[in-house]
């Protein structure tokens, strides 16, 4: 039982044989000023927080205890899908603690939550709650699993530098590698977004199968040769799943292969509505896409969303692929200079407005321009939630999605 005498204990021991379930702080958002609506008592160095607060930087980090296992509070504005076309602001409301720090000179808001009331709004998050049982599980096995790993390896990684900060628009470099992983946050373990994995407290929590999902599922993770798997997912492998190293690190994982995916090519509502939130919804043509723009256009998108003047692009030229022909590196030839860029959603960055749904396009030039067409939706590593969805919809055991995903992969307990 929470109470004001309760210290929280933010720098919580993550070793590597945890027996009990740990807490995770969930980066949820920043701005100049942040309006809290605190719906119970929370403690905050002796002095009680209830109702609609409004804090600004301070210079210090600021812990709000709850007062009991019911408490909770609301942020408001809280900015969902950033950077992909169905970005908008949401009021969400979250259990647990609540960690104000400064950041970049805004305040930062952080939710200190138990690993499993997490996930039990990751599930609902990140597909609709109507998903089947089966689904349910799998989804909550591979996002513990995604999770526990961060937390027991994070005081031994050191970020990487995947490029320099920064291009110099007069003289740029002839090849700029980027990839985007956890290890980009500081001051919390995970973001609440489509970065690391949608997380939206308690106000989507309406169904009582995810629920039982967790429950079914408490504390299992998947394991290889004794570790914790890295079990990435995506939303529509469009046919075919892909590897580690085409969209991150060259580390190769032996569970994360490439294989044909006969399930995730459905035009089935009913299902999709299962996998798909309202806003996911919005996208009708992720499993086979096209996109067009004209030379004048994509010049135009280039050199917004990359920083650099290629005067008029001439060419688009796929270096290398993955095996399910998802680009790891593409040549982008202009008038003023030609640059090699990679990895995946670097490209799908540089290529739309928000996020191209994915890099497994092929290249057609025409008399205007230039038109894309392509497959999938996501990085296709791991799962694919809507080949899963199918599955899950066809009655196949949770023990065996997982095993088509992540093959020779055991399932094993933590807690």
């Amino acid at each position: 039982m929470w109470s004001r005498n309760v210290e929280v204990n933010v720098n919580f021991e993550r070793n590597r044989k945890m027996e009990q379930e740990p807490q995770v702080r969930v980066g949820v958002v920043k701005a100049s000023r942040l309006n809290v609506i605190f719906h119970t008592t929370y403690w905050l160095e002796g002095k009680p927080y209830v109702g609609e607060h409004t804090f600004v930087p301070c210079g210090e980090k600021r812990i709000f205890v709850p007062a009991d296992n019911h408490a909770s509070f609301t942020l408001k504005d809280v900015v969902i899908g950033i950077g992909f076309h169905w970005e908008r602001k949401e009021e969400q409301t979250f259990a647990g603690g609540l960690e104000l720090m400064e950041d970049g000179g805004q305040v930062r808001a952080v939710n200190i939550v138990p690993v499993e009331t997490y996930l039990t709004s990751v599930i609902s998050s990140e597909m609709s709650a109507n998903a089947s049982l089966e689904l349910l599980k799998a989804h909550a096995v591979i996002s513990r699993s995604w999770l526990m790993r961060i937390l027991e390896e994070a005081p031994n990684v050191t970020p990487h530098k995947s490029c320099s900060p920064g291009v110099d628009l007069q003289q740029p470099p002839s090849s700029i590698i980027r990839w985007y992983d956890n290890e980009a946050h500081v001051g919390f373990d995970v973001c609440a977004d489509d970065h690391c994995q949608r997380y939206q407290g308690i106000t989507r929590q309406s169904n009582p199968n995810v629920v039982k999902a967790i429950e079914a599922t408490r504390g299992q993770v998947l394991t290889y040769d004794g570790c914790i798997c890295d079990a990435r997912f995506s939303k529509c492998c469009g046919g075919m799943t892909e590897v580690f190293e085409t969209c991150w690190e060259n580390v190769r994982h032996p569970y994360l292969v490439a294989k044909p995916d006969p399930y995730c090519n459905t035009k089935d509502k009913r299902i999709l509505s299962q996998v798909l939130n309202n806003y996911d919804q919005e996208t009708t043509d992720f499993y086979e896409w096209t996109v067009s723009y004209t030379a004048n256009e994509l010049s135009a998108l280039i050199r917004r969303k990359s920083g650099i003047d290629f005067g008029r692009i001439l060419d688009l030229i796929p270096l290398s692929r993955g095996e399910s022909g998802r680009i790891i590196m593409l040549r982008i030839v202009g008038e003023k200079c030609s640059v090699e860029v990679g990895k995946e959603l670097e490209i799908r960055k540089w290529l739309s407005e928000s996020h191209l749904y994915s890099s497994a396009f092929d290249v057609e030039k025409t008399a205007d321009g230039f038109v894309l067409k392509g497959k999938g939706w996501g990085h296709g590593v791991g799962l694919c939630q809507i080949g899963a969805a199918v599955m899950g919809d066809q009655g196949m055991p949770y023990e065996d999605i997982l095993s088509f995903y992540y093959p020779h992969t055991e399932l094993t307990k933590k807690w």
